[in-house]
């Protein structure tokens, strides 16, 4: 759906996240998971992943200040093109085993205090 050699997103918690103007559609794929878009420019801005309600996924290229969005882990790594790199702190082939993201999760923490 990224179109890109790159798919950035930033799983922030649902109590901290609200759609402050407008009224996103949804688009991309129609699976169980909720992709919704910008109903002007067709953008991708957030998912909603199904059973996972604790977490939005947003594309941190939305953001007006998106300097924060550094990656922290990257996912996927067997289906990446062979020139791509990135800064992540983490690698995996597909998703994290699920008993790793209580770790991933205090090392962000640790280590990401306000974006730093």
């Amino acid at each position: 759906m990224s179109a890109g050699a790159y798919s950035l997103s930033a799983a922030i918690p649902s109590p901290g996240f609200s759609v402050i103007k407008g009224e996103p559609v949804i688009g991309g794929l129609h699976g169980a998971s909720r992709h919704y878009f910008c109903p002007h420019c067709m953008s991708w801005m957030f998912t909603r992943p199904e059973g996972i309600e604790e977490f939005v996924n947003i594309r941190p290229g939305i953001l007006d200040q998106p300097v924060w969005s550094q990656p922290f882990i990257e996912t996927f790594t067997s289906e990446k093109l062979p020139w791509v790199s990135t800064p992540a702190k983490y690698s995996y082939e597909q998703f994290p085993p699920f008993e790793a993201y209580g770790g991933l999760i205090r090392a962000y923490a640790e280590g990401n205090q306000m974006g730093v």
